[in-house]
């Protein structure tokens, strides 16, 4: 199999780090050079940090006076900026606050390319510097949402993460990680079982049960000895890109791109590029769907080309299905079609049972079904059409509603409205029941692409269906630090399974 070729030119933060690092020099030591090499006194170490995490480029002067201080030619450096800035977000792709987080992760996940099981984690992170868990619960609790209990905090005898409660405005969920590491929120739910959770609720109702488990893991690996941070390091990186998964489905992807580069940090940290790489790939994913293929193009053969010696066959064909949809989405045609070809040859070896538990979810329905969609993006309807018609399963109401949009989209590719308006009926309802604002947005899409057709009757009757669900769709979730009702006082009104829809 030929593999997608990784990124092109090394991105200007993780170069100034590698060079700064060659030299033994410290970002302090490194502003103190510039300051007296440039006359100008006023550039801190600060600033060298924001270089060097991506979050700001520097202009001519700062990468002329680089290049001497550095010792290297600047036209390495200026190439290095330059493809750091062709890759900014497109307009509107994110917000201000998730372009910060997306351009920190293409330096990190470049750094982790170089070493996919070197520590990116040099120090305990905070519960600070995380999202945080949203200040009153969903109004409505997710399935099998167990009483809250308290228990004693603190850490155990043999040295595991004791217990704690959860704080009174936060859902609580149990959660059983790892063999033999636990931390309980409260009784009921393990962490496979937040995860099928998932396959039910949408992120409007369970981000502040992945965002409060990420503070929680994070609390007990700031705490933990050697033994228990070998542990709990796999435990972190799971329980963030849980968290960022549940977070861009909740309409969150500024909180989605933060939780995927502490994942990939305490996956490097751990010594497992396959969960690296399965964070690049859900990182991916989250771009793709936020109108940035060209970034999600990059995090897939990023996370493709770091993790396929140790991945699992479930694993890479996932990735290159990240690589095939994001190079479909961004024009790419002859990348896509090589990735789905290799992400076919692989599929007959997976083995759900074998699979990481992470990817409990992935069998040969779910690859057939990513095939159809990648040929919708590639305009090829036809042999699409089974595979996503198939797409549809019983317990699994998001991808029905996911899937459905872009079978929906493949029939109005064919010129078959009634086909397709009959399909975006059905995907509306599962959108419904599964509360995703991912599946929402899908069906946005399919009625933009109907309004052309607004003469068939077909779909005006659409149309009117999708006005009278409106009120039952998920909204994004609230920011941290603004309660959907005042704390301690119930809501007014009918109990509502979405930030602001009514469940029927």
């Amino acid at each position: 199999m030929t593999p997608p070729t990784p990124p092109g030119p090394e991105l200007l933060g993780p170069l100034l780090a590698r060079l700064r690092l060659a030299r033994g020099h410290s970002q302090q030591l490194l502003a103190a050079e510039l300051c007296a090499a440039s006359g100008v006194p006023t550039l801190s170490r600060h600033e060298v940090s924001r270089w060097e995490r991506q979050l700001r480029v520097p202009g001519g002067f700062w990468l002329g006076w680089l290049a001497v201080v550095l010792a290297v030619p600047v036209e390495l450096l200026a190439e290095a900026a330059a493809h750091s800035r062709r890759l900014g977000p497109p307009p509107g792709a994110v917000d201000p606050a998730g372009s910060r987080s997306r351009a920190a992760l293409f330096g990190l996940a470049q750094r982790w390319l170089a070493d996919p099981c070197g520590s990116l984690l040099v120090a305990a992170p905070t519960a600070g510097q995380f999202p945080a868990t949203p200040a009153a619960p969903p109004v409505d609790p997710p399935p099998a949402r167990p009483p809250a209990e308290a228990t004693p905090a603190g850490p155990t005898p043999d040295g595991q993460p004791g217990t704690a409660a959860p704080p009174a405005l936060t859902p609580g969920v149990t959660e059983s990680l790892t063999p033999g590491v636990t931390l309980a929120l409260t009784p009921g739910v393990t962490l496979a079982g937040l995860r099928r959770l998932d396959d039910l609720a949408g992120g409007a109702d369970l981000f502040g049960y992945g965002a409060y488990r990420l503070r929680r893991a994070v609390r007990a690996l700031s705490g933990a000895g050697p033994a228990g941070r070998r542990r709990l390091l796999p435990v972190l990186a799971e329980s963030a890109q849980l968290a960022g998964w549940l977070a861009a489905d909740a309409g969150r992807p500024a909180d989605g791109l933060q939780a995927y580069r502490l994942g990939l940090r305490a996956a490097a940290a751990a010594g497992d590029p396959t969960l690296g790489g399965h964070v690049l790939g859900a990182a991916s994913h989250l771009l793709a769907e936020a109108g940035d293929p060209h970034g999600a193009l990059v995090l897939a053969r990023t996370g493709y080309a770091g993790s396929r010696r140790h991945a699992s066959p479930g694993l890479r064909a996932l990735l290159l299905h990240r690589v095939a949809l994001a190079a479909a989405l961004g024009g790419r045609p002859e990348a896509a079609r090589q990735a789905l070809a290799a992400a076919g040859r692989l599929a007959g070896a997976v083995e759900p049972g074998r699979e990481p538990p992470w990817l409990y979810w992935l069998d040969g329905p779910e690859l057939a079904a990513m095939t159809g969609r990648t040929l919708v993006a590639l305009g090829r309807p036809r042999p699409a059409e089974p595979l996503l018609a198939a797409a549809r399963r019983a317990g699994r109401p998001r991808s029905a509603a996911l899937y459905g949009g872009w079978l929906a989209r493949g029939h109005l590719q064919l010129g078959e409205v009634e086909q397709a308006c009959a399909v975006a009926d059905a995907a509306l309802l599962d959108a419904i029941r599964s509360g995703s604002l991912r599946a929402a947005g899908q069906l946005a899409e399919v009625r933009r692409r109907l309004a052309r057709h607004a003469h068939e009757p077909a779909v005006r009757r659409h149309a009117a269906l999708a006005g009278a669900a409106a009120r039952h769709l998920p909204r994004p979730a609230p920011p941290p630090g603004r309660p959907r009702h005042p704390p301690g006082r119930p809501p007014d009104g009918p109990t509502t399974g979405r930030a602001g829809g009514h469940r029927p």
